[in-house]
């Protein structure tokens, strides 16, 4: 199944309500059974896109299923330490790899 999000791309967590940019994508879920236990509370399909994202305005990153994520509409820059370390640049819509 294809991605509907890209890395790079600012999305909105619909259940937890926080921005994020997407620094990597898994086709289908790809961590513990113990993690997906204690974690995904929702217990969201594991057979569809998961995703890593660097929270906004925090130190926390995290591992969301696509169907919490919207795309977000809102442009501004995400706040996050890590950012640097996976994008160089940045055109009012999304972060580009270094």
């Amino acid at each position: 199944m294809a991605a509907k999000f890209h890395i790079g791309q600012i999305i909105y967590h619909k259940r937890f309500n926080y921005r994020g940019v997407i620094v990597g994508i898994d086709a289908v879920f790809n961590h513990s059974a113990y993690w997906y236990e204690s974690m995904a509370g929702t217990r969201p399909p594991k057979d569809k896109p998961w995703y890593n994202v660097l929270v906004d305005r925090s130190l926390q990153s995290t591992y969301v299923a696509e169907r919490n994520l919207l795309a977000n509409e809102d442009s501004s820059q995400i706040d996050h330490p890590l950012l640097g370390h996976y994008f160089d640049k940045y055109d009012g819509r999304r972060y580009y790899l270094k």
